[in-house]
């Protein structure tokens, strides 16, 4: 298996990896204590942890919907997390022509489900050096993303890291079937599952994406049983009020019980 590591965290070691943090950056105030907190209760459990959040939110179905500070205001606040938390982070990048600016921010660059068929976007990407979290397309075979992973290797950048994010299912749903973790796996790059994305309905919210948070831990639970790397997982102070993926983001207060169910050692 192949290994990733960043300062202290490492993709495919003895522990498994926790990406946390809030669907898109709304404000610094809520992305730094966010990340704070998260922080924290990760150094007390001994849980290896990487801050996520989106600069811009760019692939909304309304266009009505929210996409936080934006590029480039959301990425200076990304800078101040690493430098004041003093943790790793990741961001998504929509646009060739915002990845340099998101490398020299981020500590991995992460291609969004939707566009992970889009050959520049992934070469540009890893071509920087950075390390790369591809995430599975819900219209993508599990077995596919081998081929995802060339593209980024191509550069010859190793640094790849796939997320199962779930798969489209008729109208307004994803399922998620746990075998993509077995065969993504057998890639060699380590596997991390989107305890949150998979309990989306995309659409079923008049405009905007619904489901049901529920179902967040009894999947990071099968995706701990069956070798995963680690959990990627969306938490917001108060989801309610959330600008997106209000119904399934962890609220901060109820993190720290959710992780003390699973196991990260090996």
């Amino acid at each position: 298996m192949k290994k990733v590591k960043i300062d202290d965290v490492e993709f495919g070691g003895a522990r498994r990896v926790l990406v946390a943090g809030p669907c898109a950056i709304e404000s610094e105030d809520m992305a730094m204590k966010t990340a704070q907190t998260l922080a924290e209760i990760t150094d007390k459990l001994n849980i290896p942890f990487v801050f996520k959040a989106s600069y811009d939110k760019a692939n909304r179905l309304s266009i009505e919907s929210g996409r936080g500070l934006g590029f480039p205001k959301g990425l200076l606040v990304l800078r101040s997390v690493r430098e004041k938390v003093g943790v790793p982070v990741l961001t998504d990048v929509h646009e060739t022509y915002q990845v340099e600016a998101a490398a020299s921010v981020a500590d991995i660059l992460q291609i969004p489900a939707f566009l992970c068929r889009q050959t520049d976007l992934v070469v540009s990407a890893a071509s920087t050096g950075k390390a790369i979290n591809i995430k599975k397309g819900q219209f993508l075979a599990p077995q596919d993303m081998q081929y995802i992973a060339q593209k980024a290797l191509s550069t010859g950048n190793d640094k790849i890291i796939l997320t199962e994010r779930g798969s489209s299912f008729g109208y307004h749903d994803i399922v998620f079937d746990p075998r993509s973790i077995v065969i993504m796996k057998d890639s060699g790059y380590p596997v991390l599952v989107d305890a949150t994305h998979l309990c989306q309905q995309p659409g079923a919210g008049g405009g905007k994406t619904s489901g049901n948070r529920r179902f967040s831990l009894p999947f990071a639970k099968v995706a701990f049983a069956l070798d995963a790397d680690g959990i990627y997982m969306e938490v917001h102070p108060d989801p309610q009020n959330a600008i997106s993926d209000k119904d399934v983001q962890i609220p901060l207060n109820s993190v720290e019980d959710f992780l003390k169910t699973l196991d990260f050692s090996r």
